[in-house]
């Protein structure tokens, strides 16, 4: 069997939902829903927020972001809703005939079809190919009222061997990943680490060293703690030259 390349594991995610995030150069402000963010017909409103009349008004708790005419407001708490195109981590639960059940830290429950595998699965070697327990970074084909379908078939998928997983707030995995995956290669280069964050808030960290993969967790959370300032890039460049 074929393991998934490390190195090459967090390309998909970054390519493929984070490029157009400008976080290091935006103005964010703290907003709490009904509050007014911008007035004028200059603006439109964006993801997390509604038009009332002449203002811009915020939808959600989170930070107000004006991006050229666009105002949205990001948000910093709540749960991981499932959408076709998101990477996200699992764990496997169960094994059935015709898949794996994987528990993605959702409501709803994920499949995983043996036929989404990317390469010929026999039906009795199943548990050969990912076993209960195993840890696997997939892609959600489909969102149903009954489940979600999960896929292989793409770049960076595949089971997570070694190292550990840990969990944090889904909102928060667009500052972890930063501008075009800026701020995770930043954490990566200074712990030599091999890291996929998933959209769930699933987080795999793989090392050299254990020193290095807790430091690559204590990077992450710094991240996660100082989501809503300015110049994060340059606090956590600062971070690593004072991490003892």
């Amino acid at each position: 069997m074929k393991k998934v390349k490390e190195n090459k594991i967090n390309e998909e995610i970054t390519e493929q939902e984070i490029s157009s995030e400008e976080y290091e150069h935006a103005k964010r402000k703290p907003v709490i829903p009904g509050e007014i963010i911008v007035s004028g017909e200059d603006y439109l409103p964006g993801d997390g927020t509604r038009r009332e009349g002449n203002d811009i008004v915020a939808n959600r708790f989170g930070l107000a972001e004006e991006s050229g005419r666009v105002i949205k407001v990001i948000a910093l708490t709540g749960a991981f809703i499932p959408r076709r195109g998101n990477v996200v981590l699992g764990r496997v639960t169960d094994i059935t005939f015709h898949g794996w059940i994987i528990d993605i830290g959702s409501a709803s429950q994920a499949f995983l079809p043996i036929e989404e595998s990317p390469k010929f699965v026999s039906k009795a070697e199943m548990d050969q190919f990912i076993a209960i327990g195993d840890i696997v970074a997939a892609k959600i084909w489909g969102v149903k009222s009954k489940g979600i379908d999960l896929t292989l078939k793409g770049k960076g998928l595949g089971k997570l061997e070694g190292g550990f997983v840990f969990h944090t707030n889904p909102n928060r995995v667009p500052r972890i990943i930063g501008k075009e995956g800026s701020m995770i290669n930043l954490i990566k280069e200074n712990t030599s680490s091999n890291i996929t964050v998933g959209q769930n808030g699933w987080i795999w960290i793989k090392a050299d060293s254990v020193d290095n993969q807790i430091k690559a967790r204590k990077a992450i959370e710094f991240v996660v703690e100082k989501v809503h300032i300015e110049g994060l890039t340059e606090k956590m460049e600062e971070w690593f030259r004072n991490y003892k």
